[in-house]
């Protein structure tokens, strides 16, 4: 019941309205409305209320020399100002301290929906094969052992290894892999992963808490768990802030005998500025980066930036844009590049796989006609025949190139070898008579990659690669960009590990955008997600969110960073100089309560000013 009501006393609400009654305190008595000072009652109630309870609760709860905090002092000077009967002195300063709490709290909110994404791509069931007879029975009832059947289109529930069968998983969950990865009998799979085309059977390996997704799962929880929230700088300041306040104001009682006096010194030394100092300026600087498409979910975020020496890449979407194309046509033949890229998009019209739709769409770019196919049959996670024109054509992998008995001679291979060293797939044409083209996919990488990777190596910032990517793949998009460290065929469970290993040397930034990136970027010093196209999962477990997808945005948050540091600590040190010349005002008897809080409020005004130019500051 006291909680609640001091839930409703601290928000926005009523804060304004407390806000509003000491303004009128101090107004109505200056034209003729003596009493009018009683309405700051209201302010002190209000504001004041909230701060006593945290400071009672800091007092019981928090252990050592936390139990002193910058809402006891306040708290302290609002009471001595009422025991002097100046009201507006102890609204002012209970009113102060409420909106920087309040300021600094929207700073450091946090959404929590991406976990609850995460946990909606488990399965609900599974269909198992027990003693010859199919069930779907609920997912968590699966046994390690047990036979499962995974159809076209379905998500597998749990991890295990394929009995019988072939086919292409989409592992984007799990590896970030931009194309799906053919699967065939002794092959391993991963519940949460996506089955695109063939009817596989697999035994179950790892099932319940042990399973991929699951553990996925977990270590986003950890690492959630795991993040302090952004201690208050005044709260830091308070151990020394409260006794030295104390001394001050009780040697100006013995030495001057006049208790206004100390009084004085206790409204004057509340760290009102310091407490506005932090919040105003990362709002200024949030402010700011939100009309780059720069989104900052917390002020704590925002300083460590400045001090990231490491930045860890993902791959696919992030260094690329994550959407394969069609790089190369290479007739191997007779026929022209239009005439290969006709026949394999016409066959490859019927078909689902990502290779052949993106075959497709290539075609329809090139305004090119296709042809009526006939006979059309895919071998799941190897390729398709169909009949165009009356002959037969194969558009497949090596493998069922070998299959069907055509030779693949050393030039193709060659060729094959090339593609491979550069990261693409290769879907390779051929009719009874043998090869007749190569049609080549890849991601497509970002243009403005390597100038940013260039930008941070010159601000001292080292760039590291950690993909589920092919170890090839990496190596040649990471050559094009200019990064030599690379880390790939990694899970996401490694990710978090290399983080951990690169922490021991410094702070740490990953980028992503996939779900699997999402415990790297909960357990990296900051995690920044690719906001327009990355996953909710990803966005959510972040620090901060690309939501134009810009990664030269990088070397300018870390300006921002730098920036806003060097405003919180000007403004620190302004605030102390204000508070040392009031303080000293105030033991000469220059300054009373009312007009050192007065003094105490323009010291916060200049604060907010300092943090609000920030709001406009070019980046250079």
């Amino acid at each position: 019941m006291i909680k609640k009501i001091n839930d409703f006393l601290a928000g926005w609400p009523m804060t304004i309205i407390g806000g509003i009654f000491l303004v009128a305190s101090f107004i109505l008595p200056r034209i003729g409305y003596p009493k009018g000072e009683y309405l700051a009652w209201i302010c002190v109630i209000i504001c004041g209320l909230p701060l006593l309870y945290l400071s009672v609760w800091r007092i019981i709860y928090n252990k050592g020399i936390s139990k002193i905090s910058s809402a006891l002092l306040i708290s302290m000077a609002m009471i001595a100002a009422l025991m002097i009967g100046d009201l507006f002195a102890a609204g002012e300063v209970a009113f102060i301290m409420e909106i920087g709490a309040l300021l600094e709290d929207m700073t450091t909110e946090r959404a929590k929906k991406g976990l609850k994404n995460l946990i909606a791509l488990t399965p609900m069931t599974g269909r198992v094969i027990r003693d010859g007879k199919e069930l779907l029975i609920p997912v968590e009832e699966i046994q390690k052992g047990d036979t499962i059947r995974i159809l076209p289109g379905e998500t597998i529930p749990v991890d295990g290894v394929i009995l019988g069968g072939e086919t292409s998983i989409d592992q984007s969950v799990m590896t970030g892999e931009s194309l799906p990865v053919d699967k065939g009998i002794g092959d391993k799979v991963y519940s949460g992963t996506i089955n695109r085309h063939g009817s596989i059977d697999f035994e179950a390996t790892k099932v319940g808490e042990d399973s991929s997704l699951q553990r996925l799962i977990r270590m986003v929880e950890d690492a959630d768990n795991n993040q302090a929230p952004t201690q208050r700088i005044a709260d830091k300041w308070a151990s020394w802030l409260v006794p030295v306040a104390l001394l001050i104001a009780i040697a100006a009682y013995v030495f001057t005998g006049n208790i206004v006096r100390a009084v004085t010194v206790m409204v004057v030394f509340c760290p009102c500025a310091l407490v506005l100092a932090t919040p105003t300026a990362i709002i200024a600087a949030i402010g700011q980066a939100t009309k780059r498409g720069v989104i900052i979910k917390s002020g704590e975020a925002l300083e460590k930036m400045g001090k990231v020496n490491t930045i860890a890449f993902d791959k696919t979407g992030t260094l690329t844009y994550g959407k394969l194309e069609v790089s190369d046509v290479i007739p191997l033949g007779p026929l022209t590049e239009n005439e290969l890229l006709t026949l394999a998009a016409s066959a490859e019209s019927r078909s689902e796989h990502p290779l052949g739709k993106a075959i497709t769409q290539k075609a329809q770019e090139d305004s090119l006609e296709l042809i009526d196919v006939k006979d059309f049959n895919m071998s799941a996670g190897k390729g398709i025949t169909a009949s165009i024109d009356g002959l037969s054509y194969t558009f497949g992998n090596e493998s069922m190139i070998r299959e069907i008995g055509i030779p693949i001679e050393k030039n193709v291979s060659g060729i094959l070898e090339k593609l491979r060293s550069q990261g693409k797939a290769s879907v390779i044409a051929a009719t009874p008579a043998g090869i007749i083209g190569i049609i080549a996919l890849s991601d497509i990488l970002r243009p403005e990659a390597a100038d940013m990777i260039t930008k941070l190596s010159s601000m001292g910032t080292k760039s590291v690669l950690l993909t589920g990517d092919h170890h090839r793949a990496a190596e040649y998009f990471a050559s094009k960009v200019g990064i030599t460290e690379i880390f790939a065929d990694l899970l996401p469970e490694q990710k978090v590990e290399m983080i951990d290993k690169l922490k021991t040397n410094g702070k740490v930034c990953m980028i992503g955008d996939g779900v699997n990136d999402a415990p790297a970027l909960k357990i990296a010093d900051v995690g920044v997600a690719m906001g327009a196209m990355g996953s909710d999962i990803a966005v959510d477990a972040a620090d901060v969110a690309l939501m134009t997808d810009n990664i030269s945005n990088l070397p300018y948050l870390k300006w921002l960073s730098n920036t806003t540091v060097k405003t919180i600590k000007g403004a620190i040190t302004l605030s102390m100089c204000i508070n040392f010349i009031a303080i000293t005002l105030s033991v000469l008897g220059v300054l009373t309560p009312t007009t050192g809080a007065l003094v105490h409020n323009a010291g916060s005004c200049f604060v907010v000013l300092l943090a609000a130019l920030l709001y406009d500051r070019k980046y250079v």
